[in-house]
């Protein structure tokens, strides 16, 4: 009987990571403020290469969620400032994929756009169900594997 749970759980696991209906919203609205003088407004740390990998930290988010979610199922949420540096950085992503915060709120209101967003992408979709992950762009995590 455990076998059969160990399985299934294994089976449905793998079924949510090649599912169309997987979403990614990653959060590059902030200024970095805590990190300058290295991050500033007009190039704040999320677009920074801070380990000297030739990658940002918005490069490495967006990276670690590809094996998962499409790239047309990847949504940015920033400032308007912000928005052609996202598009330079994540060039095959498309423009209607970075969501421009009229304000910066914080966490919740981001997400409650983001998610909205996601709801009409669904319906025009047909679909009724999908699972949405939420990150933030300026996180490093190195054994990625596990995470």
């Amino acid at each position: 009987m455990k076998i059969n749970s160990i399985l299934a759980e294994t089976l449905n696991l793998s079924n949510i990571m090649t599912n169309c209906n997987n979403y990614c919203v990653i959060m590059a609205g902030g200024v970095g403020s805590r990190f300058w003088p290295f991050s500033r407004n007009n190039k704040p740390k999320q677009f920074l290469d801070f380990f000297g990998t030739g990658r940002s930290l918005l490069q490495m988010t967006v990276d670690r969620f590809r094996p998962l979610v499409p790239i047309e199922n990847v949504l940015v949420v920033t400032n308007v400032l912000y928005r052609d540096m996202v598009l330079e950085q994540i060039p095959d992503m498309q423009p209607n994929q970075v969501l421009c915060e009229p304000a910066r709120r914080n966490t919740a209101p981001c997400i409650a756009y983001a998610v909205a967003h996601i709801q009409a992408m669904a319906k025009k979709n047909q679909s009724d169900n999908v699972n949405i992950v939420v990150a933030p762009s300026d996180h490093l995590i190195l054994q990625e594997e596990q995470f």
